[in-house]
């Protein structure tokens, strides 16, 4: 079987801009860690957060997650964050596990306080809510609507 070295040239050109595309979209994609200072934070359930995920203030990222571990003595789910340097949080930021749409990947939302002090490298973020699964919200309403049907049922004390 002959190969036409015009079939050649054309598959190389092929997987070379192949590569290129690659390459331009790892660049764009911007998955890099942010490398920065580290935080912590301890939640009682992570609902799938996954290492290198999004840390973000109003939407725009300021960080990434590092590590996550577990709480020895507390049995909690510990979150280590690299914050970026230009970024400093108040002491009283809260942290909150937040999905990304239906069908997205979670991360991690702070909001910052008002306190004048400041968390250093190797900090503890305290306030922190735990991550609400769609099933734990339907057991919520679910809840409510049934404990407001009891308290409809029950007729009022006689006066």
């Amino acid at each position: 079987m002959k190969r036409n070295p015009i079939e050649t040239v054309l598959g190389a050109v092929v997987l070379l801009v192949a590569a290129m595309f690659l390459v331009f979209a790892y660049s764009i994609a911007d998955l890099k860690a942010v490398t920065g200072y580290d935080v912590t934070a301890t939640f009682l359930k992570v609902g799938g957060l996954e290492r290198g995920s999004d840390v973000r203030i109003s939407g725009i990222t300021v960080g990434t997650i590092t590590g996550q571990g577990l709480d020895p003595t507390s049995f909690q789910a510990k979150v280590t964050m690299s914050i970026q340097p230009g970024v400093t949080l108040p002491t009283d930021t809260e942290a909150s596990i937040v999905g990304d749409g239906l069908l997205g990947g979670k991360y991690v939302n702070l909001i910052p306080g008002r306190a004048t002090d400041k968390i250093q490298a190797g900090g503890v973020i305290a306030r922190t809510r735990d991550y609400q699964s769609l099933e734990d919200l339907v057991g919520e309403i679910i809840f409510l609507a049934t404990n407001n049907d009891s308290k409809a049922a029950t007729p009022a004390p006689a006066q």
